[in-house]
């Protein structure tokens, strides 16, 4: 049992480690001005503020409104309104459905404990939990919906999110962008680009 894990274990490295290698420097060097770029333009309003127009004037390239984060919280915002009964799974399936998504994605329910993205910290404190990403490859992308019990701190466990999370988990390339927001005991996680051009 422990050599056909550790077989998998390796195989699964190598295939991300190949997939990186495939990238040409320019690219490369592409990737990184539009990361510099994005880092000077994203920006985070708090959750009870919206950016003003004067505001996103200045960065008409990557507006904050129309960042991977702020489309896809949309799409969450709008799936818990309709419905705030719905598991986890069917929310992040609805988020990930997003047309702006041209990667294959894949959903699935999780349990508290180690999580992709959060290091060595157990992520526990919710009832039901669904993570969305790509299927395969090294876009660095990873979003999870979290529901907790009733009467829960919802405030302590997404500043626990926050704090473990590591933008730069992918072993190819790192999360432009960390998006963190509730709607009551439903919480929304991503860390992504921050465009939709996940070249």
């Amino acid at each position: 049992m422990k050599k056909a894990l550790s077989i998998l274990l390796v195989s699964m490295m190598a295939m991300s480690m190949s997939a990186c290698g495939n990238e040409s420097i320019s690219s490369s060097s592409s990737k990184a001005e539009e990361s510099s770029k994005a880092e000077e333009t994203v920006t985070e309003a708090p959750a009870d503020e919206t950016p003003t127009e004067a505001e996103n004037a200045g960065s008409e390239e990557t507006p904050s409104g129309d960042t991977v984060g702020a489309v896809l919280y949309a799409d969450f915002e709008k799936t818990v309104g309709e419905d705030a009964s719905k598991s986890a799974e069917d929310i992040a399936n609805a988020v990930i459905a997003n047309p702006n998504i041209e990667f294959k994605p894949m959903v699935m329910s999780i349990e508290e404990g180690l999580l992709t993205g959060f290091g060595n910290e157990e992520i526990k404190g919710f009832s039901e939990g669904a993570v969305f990403s790509p299927a395969i490859g090294s876009i660095p992308f990873i979003g999870y919906i979290f529901k907790l019990d009733d009467g829960s701190d919802v405030d302590a466990f997404m500043d626990k999110l926050k704090s473990s999370a590591d933008p730069n988990w992918n072993i190819c390339t790192g999360a432009e962008e960390t998006t963190c927001k509730n709607i009551g005991n439903t919480v929304f996680f991503l860390m992504s680009p921050a465009s939709f051009n996940f070249e």
